[in-house]
């Protein structure tokens, strides 16, 4: 699931391993634009298609079980066309993304130290408003929830790929956001599609460039994460459609 479906690649299995990792791998596969990926490869390869998000949900701004507001699908916004940030961010400052959703708000504070290019290419595409509008379009109960597609294929991404290479001691547990990556993808790489993890260990190879953390909200994640179809497994088939509504960059 975290595997990106890329916009050329995105979500795909990472590899034939033993039927519960195999669950994480294609959670974790992404696109970016200069390989394979959902948001990571802007050229990515090839990789499942997600199931259409949101399907069956209801329509309106209805209040829903659980907090979360009934909305309509948002219509998919175009893939690629953004250019890669040619500036960091400055490492002796804190930069936090707040994610608006139909389900409220959450905020991710970025790690430039440890992934600068992913912060960095995070934080201009939030300033663009390059989120705004897109949807959860996959939710693996008790694992991750994963957006940032512009697409909502699971294929999308931002037109081009950074690399930052994990920490071999990476450890993607609660409220750990990274990003998504093609199976064909090097280690680190990324495109738009990121991933909260909203299980208390993902269990996951160091292998998916480390975005930032939780540090706020971390409720309202977990709440979204309540909203997959646990028969779907690893495609994590969303039960209602959870819109980012809008993210935005504070420096601090």
């Amino acid at each position: 699931m975290l595997a990106r479906r890329c916009a050329g690649a995105r979500p795909a299995a990472l590899a034939l391993l033993p039927l519960a990792l195999l669950m994480l791998a294609l959670l974790i596969t992404g696109c970016g634009e200069d390989e394979p990926s959902g948001d990571k490869s802007a050229d990515g390869g090839s990789q499942d298609k997600a199931p259409a998000p949101g399907e069956g949900a209801g329509s309106g701004e209805q209040a829903a079980p659980g907090g979360c507001k009934q909305v309509e699908t948002p219509k998919p916004k175009p893939d690629g066309g953004e250019r890669k940030p040619a500036r960091r961010l400055d490492r002796d400052k804190r930069y936090e993304v707040v994610v608006q959703t139909s389900c409220g708000s959450f905020t991710i504070r970025l790690d430039q130290a440890t992934s600068p290019a992913t912060a960095a290419s995070f934080a201009a595409l939030a300033e663009k408003g390059f989120f705004d509008g897109t949807v959860f379009h996959r939710i693996v109960p008790g694992f991750v929830i994963q957006g940032g597609d512009p697409t909502a294929s699971g294929m999308g991404g931002p037109g081009y790929s950074t690399r930052d290479q994990p920490p071999a001691d990476a450890a993607y547990t609660k409220g750990v956001v990274a990003m998504a990556k093609g199976p064909q993808e090097a280690f680190g790489t990324a495109g738009s599609q990121f991933y909260v993890v909203t299980g208390e260990d993902a269990g996951l190879e160091p292998q998916y460039a480390i975005l930032g953390k939780v540090t706020a909200g971390l409720d309202v994640a977990e709440r979204i994460g309540e909203l997959g179809d646990p028969a779907s497994g690893s495609a994590g088939t969303p039960l209602q459609t959870v819109v980012i509504e809008q993210a935005t960059l504070r420096t601090g």
